[in-house]
């Protein structure tokens, strides 16, 4: 499931990718998509510190989004903020990890099955980018 940290991370983007490269405060930015100010606080700055926005400070300062909307995938914020997309440790590319009770990972049918639906999201997920989602919101319907 989605976290709402991811959530708001996505809409908070969204947002910015909006508005041509204009610089927003987190009032304005939480005041208009509904968000907690104080949560969407260490939002921002964990997406600062992965390279996704640009702030400047001061009274005239704010954010902005420090790539273009096409270089940013949903995949790799939902991952930035919620960690592996894998509904199973031992299916995922980047956090792998070998399930303790299992037996042998080759014929594993929940692995088998999880790998399905790691892939299959993934492939959603990292597919759709923010330009994606603002040009064409109906894109995966």
């Amino acid at each position: 499931m989605l976290s709402k940290k991811a959530k708001y991370a996505l809409k908070a983007l969204l947002f910015l990718a909006k508005q041509e490269r204009k610089l927003f405060m987190i009032s304005e930015i939480a005041d208009h998509e509904k968000i907690p100010q104080k949560f969407l606080e260490s939002i921002m700055l964990e997406l600062k510190n992965n390279q996704l926005l640009f702030s400047v400070r001061g009274k005239n300062g704010g954010y902005k989004l420090a790539k273009e909307p096409v270089e940013i995938s949903v995949g790799n914020v939902i991952r930035m903020i919620d960690g592996p997309l894998a509904q199973i440790p031992c299916v995922s590319k980047l956090y792998y990890q070998k399930c303790d009770e299992c037996i042998d990972e080759v014929t594993c049918e929940i692995r088998l099955v999880m790998k399905k639906v790691r892939d299959a999201t993934a492939e959603i997920l990292d597919g759709t980018n923010l330009e994606m989602l603002i040009l064409k919101p109906d894109i995966l319907i």
